[in-house]
């Protein structure tokens, strides 16, 4: 069996390598639901291409999920506008809805619609190949090169973006690569699991902690665990995957949850966050860059 499960086991672990760490931002931003947009959005894309007679996992497909994906970036990132009429999120909901009807309607100009529906929600991820599993390695290690370069950047457009001119231009840059990283992915782990990976983890992690070092290496771990746990209930029962490695996730929130009190463990204040005046987080300095969020990061 160990044959078997350990491919899907490291495709698993890459996705959830990068997704946890997109979780954390996602949360502090408090847009829960644009990975679900996302993944919708990227499965539209994917759609439109099987409509044109391209399979699942081919460049054809990849390219336009892409496309939508890049779409779906420049949009968020200029919906993000301070004291806005409609929330945010309420834009991200809707951008859902609509995306999800999309890829119903189209999916049922085909006959093999149903099915392909069904791979959007759940993926494949117990068919995935070596070969699938380092090219999407080698596009996450990019993204996360990315990130580390930029990381003041990256953490401050999240955690401090009034100090960060041209915040719109940074926005993008982190949809735009979040967005990548959801392209390679949602085809093959299907947008329950991606969401899953992407949230369930992250908010683990702030039960305990609100420095992002330590919530990072929480989340790998309990993501780590539930996948390890759904897998192998998931081939020793003979279970559908997609689903059971959910519901794993599910599970595990509410161990860690039910842990909480046992442990005596409570989150640190935060050290920073949207709702401090500016004069207080960065001492007035108007600075570009937020050596607080980095200060946060390091921990």
């Amino acid at each position: 069996m160990l044959d078997l499960i350990l491919i899907p086991f490291v495709a698993a672990m890459v996705i959830l390598a990068m997704n946890a760490y997109f979780g954390l931002h996602v949360i502090r931003r408090g847009v829960i639901f644009v990975d679900l947009a996302f993944a919708q959005i990227a499965a539209v894309g994917s759609t439109v291409a099987f409509l044109l007679g391209a399979g699942a996992g081919s460049t054809m497909s990849y390219l336009f999920a892409f496309g939508f994906t890049v779409l779906g970036a420049l949009f968020f990132s200029l919906t993000r506008l301070e004291n806005g009429a409609v929330p945010q999120e309420a834009i991200i909901g809707i951008s859902y809805v609509l995306a999800s009807a999309a890829v119903i309607l189209l999916a049922s100009f085909t006959p093999e619609g149903a099915e392909h529906i069904k791979e959007t929600l759940t993926g494949s991820l117990i068919w995935v190949s070596g070969g699938t599993v380092l090219k999407m390695a080698a596009v996450y290690a990019g993204i996360g090169l990315f990130h580390y370069l930029f990381r003041g950047r990256m953490l401050a457009v999240t955690f401090a973006p009034d100090t960060v001119r041209r915040v719109w231009l940074w926005d993008f840059v982190f949809y735009l690569t979040f967005g990548i990283a959801i392209t390679f992915s949602v085809n093959l782990a299907g947008v329950l699991m991606i969401f899953s990976t992407l949230v369930i983890p992250a908010a683990i992690a702030f039960l305990y902690t609100h420095t992002f070092g330590r919530a990072l290496l929480i989340a790998w771990f309990s993501g780590g665990v539930a996948i390890a746990g759904g897998l192998a209930v998931s081939f020793a029962w003979d279970l559908t995957t997609g689903p059971l490695l959910v519901l794993a996730f599910g599970a595990t929130l509410v161990l860690a949850a039910a842990l909480r009190p046992l442990l005596a463990l409570r989150p640190e204040r935060a050290r920073l966050g949207p709702g401090r005046p500016r004069g207080e987080r960065d001492g007035g300095a108007g600075a570009e860059s937020a050596p607080a969020a980095e200060e946060a990061a390091s921990a």
